[in-house]
Order: C-alpha cells, then structure tokens, then sequence
C-alpha cells in the first residue's frame, strides 16, 4: 500500500527492451535507500513495481506485459523522471489516501489554466466507464499523487495544484497531450458498485412483483 505522497523523482538511467518486457534503471534519490532490498515495492508514477538489483543509487525495476499496455511507463524515455514513493509501514502518517498501487487506466491532459500561485488540470480518462469512480471533491491518483477532484464534467475532471506539488512531483513539467497514470479511490469504487447493485436488484424485483 502507498499513501499518495511522492517521496521524490528518479531519473531513468537505463532502458532493457525485450518482446513485452522491459526493464528500467532509475536513480533513487538518498532519503529512499536505506533498508532497501530486493523484492522491496516502490511506485512508478503511482505503479506498484518490484526492487530486482540495488547497485548503490541505481535501483532496476521489470515491467511486464500488462503494466507497459495500461500505464505511461512504457513511454517513458532515457532522462525521463518518474514520481516514486516507497511501501507505505504501519506507523507511517497517512497524508494523503490509501492507494494500491495498480494502475487502472491513463489520461490525456487536455487543458492546463495557469493563474497566481495556482494550476489547474484537466484529465480526460482513456477508460471513460471509470468517470463515475471520479466524483466532485473525492480523491484520485494521479502519477501516484493523492489529489482532490476539483471538477467534473462529460468524460473529464480536473485537479487545482499547489506550488508545493508542482514543485516537488513531475507534474510541473507536464504538457497538454501527455497523458498520467490513474488510480481510482478505491472506496469510491466499492461505493459506487454496491449503490449500483442494490438499485439493480431493486428494480428487477419491482418487475417481478409487477409481472
């Protein structure tokens, strides 16, 4: 489990392309090294992925089949930075919100607005079935930051960031077009599915009486 605080940015150092493999070097920042091991999980853009060599800073990751076809991590070019952020431990705060770190689907920046001190961002989801997880001022992962809906409309929402996560996360950098990973509130989703289930259930035992 993360909680949604990026820790840091990794540089991608080095790239291994295999037929629906890859694997990643990244440079870890200091503060994320120690006690480090193999097997240990660390999130990529919010992607749960698993510690298979440790050379100093320079840390490799393996990418299956499934985590380069529904994440942005298989775009990702030499130079490139990543948001990461270590397995969450039970005495850690929770600042943000519970995530699992699997990716459900990626979204297009389609619109940025830029005014004092503040940016807003408007996503719209490849996977568009999963906007009715996405809810006015409910919690969304985006590139494993915990943020609030600031908005939603048909097909697309919006997020206000604050100069502290521009700063300190790849957001900051990111142009329209380029597209993030997203992690749905994974109560939001339980909530919805049972409303969903019960109203469904409701209805075809009305047909049924009225039958």
């Amino acid at each position: 489990m993360f909680t949604g605080i990026v820790q840091g940015t990794a540089e991608l150092l080095a790239i291994d392309e295999k037929p629906n493999f890859r694997t990643h070097t990244v440079r870890l920042p200091q503060a994320l090294l120690p006690g480090l091991e193999i097997g240990a999980s660390v999130a990529h853009n919010g992607c749960c992925l698993t510690v298979t060599e440790i050379d100093g800073d320079k840390v490799r990751f393996d990418l299956i089949k499934e985590t380069l076809r529904i994440t942005n991590l298989g775009g990702l070019k030499l130079g490139d930075k990543v948001n990461v952020e270590r397995a969450a431990k039970f005495s850690d705060e929770i600042g943000g919100h519970l995530m699992s770190g699997h990716i459900m689907t990626t979204a297009e920046i389609g619109r940025i607005v830029q005014s004092e001190n503040n940016r807003e961002i408007w996503f719209k989801p490849a996977d568009v079935s999963l906007m009715k997880y996405i809810l006015y001022k409910g919690f969304v992962g985006i590139d494993g930051i915990s943020l609030t809906v600031g908005d939603v409309t048909s097909g697309k929402f919006c997020v206000h960031l604050i100069p502290e996560t521009l700063e300190r996360t790849t957001l900051g950098a990111k142009r329209l077009g380029q597209y993030v990973n997203i992690e749905i509130d994974p109560h939001t989703q339980a909530i919805v599915d049972t409303v969903e289930r019960v109203l469904a259930n409701r209805t075809r035992n009305d047909a049924l009486v009225q039958g």
